[in-house]
């Protein structure tokens, strides 16, 4: 590529609030992005391109954009009067004790605990009787706080384990196996390890899947053949046996492997794209077995979650699109064997085990209903939980007599909860000591109309006495996509957000999971507009229903939720306030030629596909859909330099498109966190760094001062 020089532009963009003085503007000034000739053909149509360079994340001259636009940004936010103001209380929230649930390993039992700040949690462990020690500090791995543990998985006697660290936020992993009773490293570290798990065979070795390293750039080249390996302890990675793809004419973009509890099978599921997936099983107890196919489709989510002998659990969408159970055996396993245990019901199913049974956790709008299976199918009971909200758990060995689950919603921190299967008795575990009254706020769940007539739901928070006069700043957070649910649970962020009279709300859009597999499906594809019609239609509600109104509307998503905003604030500009893009897939053209974006196609097709799925794409992608002329709201683009999974090209791109054509007066800028990827791993003093930046920009383009806990709107004049 030629050498692009850039230069600051003369032009000095003033901004802020429309109603505020002049003289109160903070002034920009823009790094001017030089323009490339590049252009892509599809279907005989030019698709100009001019800001390609800046996908090369290796080049010198990325590296000086990315340098220039953070000292704008930061120059910006540094000048917001309250942004110390939320740093400090984010800090003073966010230090309170976190625990996780216990659970056993050989003659230990482990937890997960942060001391309140800590960048990583720890990982404990004691003995019984005895005194509480550190197992592994993931803050000691580097000295920034930016490697992090990316999974931990132990042999069946609970003698060995292998866990798994990510450096600068990177999906690319590295795998350390430890003798748990010495602590010694046992052999060197494997690497290259990605989109895996870890599964062990007895005290062998374990299996693990990974690419090939790609040419050029890891954190952005292609990856699309993934591969199933066996490592053998004691021998070099370079030995290890491919177990499965890489030689077969069909693509399997994504492979995972599992090993059932009592180490009789290993299962296989590739897939193609990020919904459906193949079943492959090898019984492990006779060395000569080859693979026998369980399901040679992709056109079910399907899994095996706990096996009795040769028989197979298995939940599924296969024709029961809220998903159930069936069982078959494990030498005639195809589906015409199949046979259902837990049938399919309106609302959609997630299943655990543990301590012997089975637990149904079925979502009613968004909300948790726990029912408890012996493994003939007959109902137990249905577990009472301690209020209306989201509860996740109730997993564990077959042997265990004790379990947990967590219990959470928007206005209530997450407590644990210590469970006895055998009764269904359950006392509280682990409580946070957190400086928040849940007492003082409170969620409502409406059902909205949607722009084809759909009802869709959305849960509302806010402090207890909120005026409804439109005046009320308000996030609207939003995803739709890929059968995610967003189901209710605690968030510091949101708590500040709402401590200062903030309203958040979150609606269940098409293309997520609350309603099966019909609503994610009515999502996708060329029905994706259906999401950012359902956002909008959100948007529209609060507004009509005086929760705020345009000048103090916010919206929110990142990942797939950063092209819900992408595409919103491009269709609508004068819907809201502030965008929030975070880590979005914004070029809807090229996302699914950088790493694993190709299987991603399943919720958006791509624009190699056919004329009309190009068209569809280019129709709505926010990277060519900013227009000359328009008044977009006031935008901070986040996402990371180490971000794998969405490229940071896709938010470098929309950026510097929106500051070559933003017409009027407010902020466009991008806020680019070094060493720093899609999100998981990120280290607490980053996180609270980036949402008191997040918060301050909000707060001050929808024409604050000071905090709103601490004055009234200033009344500006024009």
């Amino acid at each position: 590529m030629k050498k692009i020089a850039f230069v600051l532009a003369a032009l000095t963009t003033f901004v802020a609030c429309k109603k505020e003085n002049k003289a109160d503007r903070i002034a920009v000034n823009y790094p001017q992005t030089e323009k490339a000739d590049s252009t892509d053909t599809y279907f005989g149509v030019d698709v100009p391109d001019p800001f390609r360079w800046l996908e090369d994340d290796m080049s010198p001259e990325t590296e000086a954009w990315v340098k220039a636009q953070n000292e704008v940004t930061f120059g910006y936010l540094e000048q917001i009067p309250f942004r110390g103001e939320l740093k400090d209380r984010l800090e003073k929230l966010w230090n309170y004790e976190k625990v996780s649930a216990p659970f056993k390993e050989g003659d230990y039992t482990y937890y997960y605990k942060n001391d309140g700040l800590q960048n990583q949690s720890v990982v404990y462990r004691k003995k019984e009787g005895g005194e509480e020690e550190v197992f592994l500090d993931p803050n000691t791995f580097s000295e920034d706080g930016t490697t992090s543990l990316a999974g931990l998985s132990f042999s069946k006697d609970g003698s060995l384990a292998a866990y798994l660290i990510s450096e600068g936020g990177s999906d690319w992993r590295k795998a350390i196996v430890l003798d748990v009773n010495s602590m010694e490293i046992l052999e060197d570290t494997l690497t290259d390890i990605k989109f895996s798990g870890i599964a062990w065979k007895g005290k062998e070795g374990f299996y693990y899947s990974s690419y090939d390293k790609p040419k050029g750039s890891e954190l952005s080249a292609k990856t699309d053949q993934h591969k199933v390996y066996y490592h053998k302890l004691g021998t070099k990675q370079a030995q290890d046996e491919l177990i499965y793809g890489g030689v077969l004419p069909e693509k399997h973009r994504y492979i995972s492997a599992s090993v059932t509890e009592d180490e009789r099978y290993l299962i296989l599921y590739p897939r193609t794209t990020t919904s459906g997936n193949k079943m492959l099983i090898r019984d492990l107890t006779d060395p000569n077995a080859l693979f026998v196919t369980v399901l040679d489709d992709t056109d079910s989510d399907s899994y095996v979650i706990d096996n009795e002998g040769s028989t197979l659990f298995i939940q599924t969408n296969r024709n029961a699109p809220n998903e159930k159970v069936v069982t078959v055996d494990a030498s005639n396993p195809t589906p015409d064997q199949w046979k259902d245990l837990i049938p399919d019901t309106e609302h959609v199913l997630s299943t655990n085990t543990g301590g012997g049974y089975l637990f149904a956790e079925y979502m009613v709008d968004a909300i948790s209903k726990v029912m408890q299976y012996d493994y003939s199918g007959k109902l137990i009971r249905e577990v009472e939980l301690p209020g209306i909200g989201s509860a996740g758990g109730f997993g564990g060995k077959k042997e265990e007599e004790t379990l947990y689950f967590s219990f959470t919603n928007y206005n209530t921190p997450s407590s644990i909860y210590k469970f006895d299967p055998g009764n269904g008795e359950y006392e509280v575990y682990w409580k946070p000591e957190i400086d928040f009254n849940p007492a003082d706020y409170e969620s409502t769940q409406v059902f909205y109309t949607s722009k084809d007539g759909t009802k869709v739901p959305m849960i509302i928070t806010y402090k207890k006495g909120l005026e409804l006069n439109g005046k009320n700043p308000t996030i609207l957070y939003g995803y739709g996509g890929f059968n995610i649910s967003l189901t209710p649970s605690f968030s510091v962020v949101n708590a500040i957000w709402m401590e200062q009279g903030g309203v958040y709300a979150v609606p269940n859009l098409r293309g997520g999971g609350e309603y099966g597999k019909k609503w994610h499906d009515a999502g996708t594809k060329m029905q994706k507009q259906n999401v950012f019609d359902d956002f909008i239609a959100a948007g529209e509600y609060l507004i009509a229903n005086n929760y705020t109104s345009s000048d103090f509307l916010a919206i929110r998503g990142g990942s797939n939720g950063g092209l819900l905003v992408g595409a919103t604030m491009t269709q609508r500009p004068d819907l809201m306030r502030v965008a929030l893009p975070a880590v979005g897939v914004l070029d809807m053209l090229r996302y699914h030629t950088f790493t694993a974006g190709a299987g991603w196609a399943y919720d958006y097709g791509t624009s190699e596909d056919s004329p009309e799925m190009f068209e569809y794409l280019k129709g709505y992608s926010p990277v060519h859909n900013v227009k000359e002329g328009v008044n977009y709201p006031a935008t901070l683009v986040t996402t990371g330099d180490h971000d794998d999974r969405v490229v940071p090209a896709h938010s470098f791109k929309f950026a510097a498109t929106l500051q070559e054509k933003q017409t009027g007066e407010n902020p466009t800028l991008i806020r680019i966190e070094t060493n720093a990827g899609h999100g998981a791993g990120k280290p607490i003093s980053k996180t609270i760094e980036e949402y008191a930046d997040i918060f301050a920009f909000t707060f001050y383009n929808m024409g604050y001062d000071e905090l709103p806990n601490q004055m009234v709107l200033k009344e500006f004049k024009d």
